[in-house]
């Protein structure tokens, strides 16, 4: 959820500079450790693209309408993943013949549905439930 927010959070509020992960973290309260794995590892997938620098920050690596919640969350499973235990034995027959497989088909059909949804959809759904972006708010200017 945190990954989505995040990127969702770059769609909307980016502008002619790329958004800063503190920034993000302020207004998402995602937590800043967790944040910055998740950034860069949206990076790595080109999700995202990183600018460094005073001025640096995150941009969107590819256009809103290419970027689905299904490649999103692979990228953050993935590192998960990387935590998880790897013990086969770990588990009773129970688990292993009926409750994974069961938990595994729903995460297929669960992917399935999220690679419909692109993170356009949800700026769009944004737009209408009336989320402000920070973007435009520093482009209007008062004479």
């Amino acid at each position: 959820m945190f990954a989505i927010e995040a990127v969702l959070d770059i769609a909307i509020n980016g502008g002619e500079d790329p958004v800063r992960s503190g920034d993000i973290t302020q207004r998402q309260h995602i937590p800043k450790r967790y944040l910055e794995q998740v950034l860069q590892q949206l990076v790595r997938a080109g999700i995202l693209a990183g600018k460094r620098g005073p001025r640096g920050g995150y941009t969107l690596g590819r256009e809103r309408r290419r970027i689905s919640l299904g490649d999103i969350v692979r990228e953050v499973r993935q590192l998960e993943a990387e935590t998880e235990p790897q013990d086969e034995s770990v588990g009773s027959p129970l688990a292993h013949m009926v409750v994974w497989p069961t938990w595994n088909k729903l995460r297929e059909e669960l992917m399935e549905r999220l690679d419909q949804i692109t993170i356009e959809d949800l700026v769009r759904e944004a737009r209408e439930r009336g989320v402000q972006s920070e973007a435009a708010e520093r482009l209007e200017f008062h004479i």
